[in-house]
């Protein structure tokens, strides 16, 4: 056999090997993520009364809001869980059932609600055009007179989220973006990294920050897999 041929059909050889090999793997990973995405969902009985079934949340104006967990990374879920449970981050409501999780079932749980699709909210809160304009201003180009920078410098493109830092902010309940802005601006909150978002929202009005997360709320929000 020509030897330049021989050595081709061994690279041929390996090649097919190593695509077996790949896809083996990859099937083996996809039946590993189902498996936890299934034992998360087990694991949500006392989750669901607030974030719902779908994860959609609600916005509960007036109350204590409920974050929509679907669209949201299970890196960044899964902090948030762990910082719970730590007193890292404090909230009366999320300390006990966090802390009723197991440290396997943290991982699973969060691969649960990421992979839901994001079901659109029914309604978001009417307000006035003036606040929107602001709203979308904060959010896409910041106010460099008030140094307080753009959502989107962090949140990525669309605000749909960057890595497990940074969570997917568009189509959020605007009373949650709201209550979390001022617990930072208060010093209650602060998991973030290098403490960025307190040092924004020290530099925001009570305005501007009902102004950005009423606009936010209003941005169509996509599931983890569309980011």
């Amino acid at each position: 056999m020509n030897f330049k041929l021989h050595k081709k059909l061994q690279h041929l050889a390996c090649l097919f090997v190593l695509g077996g090999s790949l896809a083996g793997s990859l099937a083996y990973a996809n039946e590993q993520d189902a498996e936890a995405i299934e034992r998360g969902k087990a694991a949500t009985v006392a989750c669901v009364a607030c974030h719902q079934a779908d994860g959609s949340g609600m916005n509960n104006e007036g109350a204590e809001p409920w974050p929509r967990l679907s669209g949201i990374s299970a890196g960044y879920l899964v902090k948030q869980l762990e910082d719970f449970r730590s007193g890292q981050r404090v909230n009366p409501s999320m300390e006990p059932f966090a802390k009723m999780l197991t440290e396997e079932q943290i991982p699973d749980v969060a691969a649960y609600y990421a992979s839901l699709e994001v079901v659109p909210a029914d309604s978001t809160p009417e307000v006035e055009q003036a606040l929107l304009e602001r709203g979308k201003q904060l959010a896409l180009r910041g106010d460099w007179n008030n140094y307080i920078v753009a959502c989107v410098s962090c949140h990525g493109p669309g605000n749909q989220g960057v890595g497990d830092d940074f969570p997917n902010i568009a189509g959020q309940h605007p009373a949650y973006i709201a209550t979390q802005l001022q617990a930072w601006k208060a010093g209650k909150r602060g998991n973030d990294p290098l403490g960025l978002m307190k040092d924004i929202a020290n530099r925001m009005s009570d305005e501007d920050i009902q102004a950005v997360a009423a606009w936010l709320g209003q941005q169509p929000a996509v599931s983890v897999d569309n980011h």
